[in-house]
């Protein structure tokens, strides 16, 4: 096709900085796209700075920080797969259990993002801007110099750090459901996550994958084993089998963190101009590349230039079922020491990867004989519970290799006032919907604050004061309009309040008369309240799981706060906005749980947990904190 009839010669006309202006309405795909229409488009379109526009527009990061990001992959088209690919994991994941914890926010790192969970704690008199918060890692996710995916989980063992290194086998555009699982895998393509080089074939291999209606629900790895050999998800097998899984997996193919990769996983405030420089171009740097060569020859010793080989050693991240299989042989006893399949152990020693493996071949044997042939029956077919699973010598049988990854997927869910209702038996993290604030919706959003007032104020009988995450949202039922503050961290040492409810609801379109009862804040500047609404706040009447409620009012106030109180007990309850990626950036870092809690602790606890793998009795202990560098 000629350009005068393509159009072509128009675009090679205009100059780089308008192209890019323009490359703005349009999506990565439909760059590459176009690059596919007429050759002579295609330098135009792998320009730096087009792709510079491009990961601008994902709204990640803001354009100052992609500069920096930039020296740690090949281009701009590069650091925009990675973007794209990692964007729909960015925000608040949550799990109902402990009932004091499991708020992890993903964030941006250093071409990576983070999961760091928030630990339940105190606040001291700086209050929640100034005063430390406490958080501890939970996994990254990094990309390496052509924009593909690496996970590592973080978790702490026998009083050591240990990264647990995995593959992200998917994220969906939408997903609202982190999965951690063990995947099987034909050997020399499990570390295939991202084959193709531009946007429009790997969009054009999503579609297909949607097509295909038997790949429903596999995974890609899964999908080229062929369609006429059945595969069994992860999900399928009964709990005691991928807890144990999991827990042979991350036994095997965990790296001791040294002190070259103990550094910072991400860069201060931008405030701090001299150590925020250090940051970035020598610690961040040198760290992810350590990080990228342990992953991929399992040391961080002897850098090598991750460019000069194609050659790859045997996958660090992965576990051969052939060595698994002949342990069974050399295995002659095995522990007792799991609470069968219930999943609720505490204890924290490691079981032998072949004495699992008997254990394992012994209960198949002795169900094999009613399964009919050992193949795996449908779980609504029989309400014995021996048949409600997959058998897990079938789920070994459809790879050569097993590995950790990582899925984040688009479920249905149902929730209640923003709170999803989630599975008690999925190693997993459900993603909170997030409102934008908007000129009728004006207080959604992300809130912290604390009982008393003036706000965060310690006592003479009480130092610190408990932090409080809400999440606010409004919702309309029986014509009316209500803005609903559901909880989603309390930092008590035993809970007070099940995560999930609502602290308190009001109706904005019902005025309060009730008067502010101070007339000065903290710095001892009037009160100026803007507004007051009538509602209902939490109180103790059917119970901890169902609580009752009282009346109370929410005074807006001038200066940014919320405050709501009780009208009977006069108790308030004192909340600001929170922009938790700078509270994250000058907070301390604490120890993490061992790594399968870490990433989600199903054992139900209305303690604080957090503490007692530390050996401290509270959160703000010295002994927890780990000064972030």
């Amino acid at each position: 096709m000629l350009p005068e009839t393509c159009g072509s010669s128009l675009f090679l006309a205009l100059p780089d900085d308008v192209f890019s202006i323009i490359s703005r309405s349009l999506s990565p795909r439909d760059i590459c796209n176009l690059s596919l229409c007429c050759k002579s488009l295609r330098p135009v379109v792998d320009s730096e700075k087009i792709w510079l526009s491009q990961c601008d527009v994902v709204g990640i990061l803001p354009a100052r920080d992609l500069v920096e990001w930039r020296q740690g992959v090949s281009s701009y088209k590069a650091l925009c797969r990675f973007l794209v690919r990692v964007k729909p994991l960015v925000g608040i994941w949550v799990h109902q259990n402990p009932e004091l914890g499991n708020v992890v926010y993903v964030m941006p790192g250093f071409v990576s993002v983070v999961g760091c969970r928030i630990i339940p704690q105190e606040l001291g008199p700086l209050g929640i801007e100034d005063g430390p918060i406490l958080w501890a890692p939970v996994f990254e996710i990094i990309g390496d110099l052509y924009g593909s995916t690496t996970f590592l989980l973080h978790g702490r063992e026998q009083g050591s750090d240990y990264f647990y290194p995995g593959s992200v086998e998917s994220v969906e555009r939408n997903c609202n459901v982190l999965l951690l699982e063990v995947e099987p895998r034909e050997k020399g393509n499990g570390r295939k996550l991202f084959p193709n080089k531009n946007f429009a074939n790997h969009s054009n291999e999503d579609i297909s994958r949607k097509v295909c209606r038997s790949n429903i629900g596999l995974s890609s790895s899964q999908q080229v084993l062929g369609q006429s050999e059945a595969v069994i998800p992860f999900s399928q097998l009964a709990f005691g089998d991928r807890r144990k899984l999991l827990e042979t997996i991350t036994g095997q193919v965990r790296k001791k963190v040294s002190d070259s990769v103990s550094g910072p996983l991400f860069p201060r405030l931008r405030e701090d101009v001299e150590n925020f420089q250090k940051d970035v171009l020598l610690l961040l740097l040198q760290r992810r590349s350590l990080l990228l060569q342990m992953y991929r020859f399992g040391s961080d010793h002897d850098c090598t230039d991750l460019k000069a080989s194609n050659e790859m050693p045997g996958c660090p991240t992965e576990l051969e079922l052939n060595d698994i299989r002949k342990s069974f042989d050399r295995s002659s006893s095995c522990s007792n020491s799991l609470n069968g399949d219930d999943g609720q152990t505490h204890g924290n020693n490691r079981k032998s990867i072949g004495g699992y493996f008997r254990t394992s071949i012994k209960q198949i044997l002795r169900k094999s004989g009613s399964v009919n042939g050992g193949r795996a029956v449908s779980k609504f077919n029989s309400s014995s519970s021996e048949y409600r699973h997959a058998q897990l010598h079938e789920f070994l049988k459809s790879g050569d290799t097993i590995g950790l990854t990582l899925q984040a997927s688009k479920v249905k869910l149902s929730s209640y006032r923003a709170w999803p209702n989630m599975h008690d038996t999925r190693f997993a993290l459900y993603k909170l919907p997030m409102w934008v604030p908007r000129e009728d919706q004006e207080y959604a959003g992300l809130w912290g604050g604390t009982f008393g007032w003036p706000p965060g104020r310690p006592t003479e009988d009480k130092p610190g004061k408990a932090l409080f995450f809400l999440l606010l949202s409004y919702e309309e039922t029986e014509g009316k309009r209500l803005l609903i503050a559901t909880k989603i961290l309390e930092g008590t040492h035993y809970v007070l309040h099940p995560n999930g409810s609502a602290m308190f609801i009001v109706n904005i379109d019902e005025p309060s008369l009730d008067p502010f009862p101070w007339d000065s804040d903290a710095d001892s500047h009037p009160v100026n309240v803007k507004q007051a609404l009538m509602g209902e706040g939490i109180a103790n009447g059917y119970g901890f799981r169902y609580p009752g409620s009282k009346p109370g009012s929410l005074f807006i106030i001038q200066n940014g706060l919320l405050a709501f109180i009780w009208k009977e007990s006069r108790a308030v309850l004192t909340l600001q906005r929170l922009n938790l990626q700078e509270l994250l950036k000058k907070g301390e870092r604490v120890p993490a749980l061992p790594p399968i809690p870490n990433f989600s602790y199903l054992t139900k606890s209305y303690s604080n947990v957090f503490t007692g793998f530390s050996n401290t009795s509270t959160c703000s202990s010295s002994s927890l904190r780990q000064k972030h560098i």
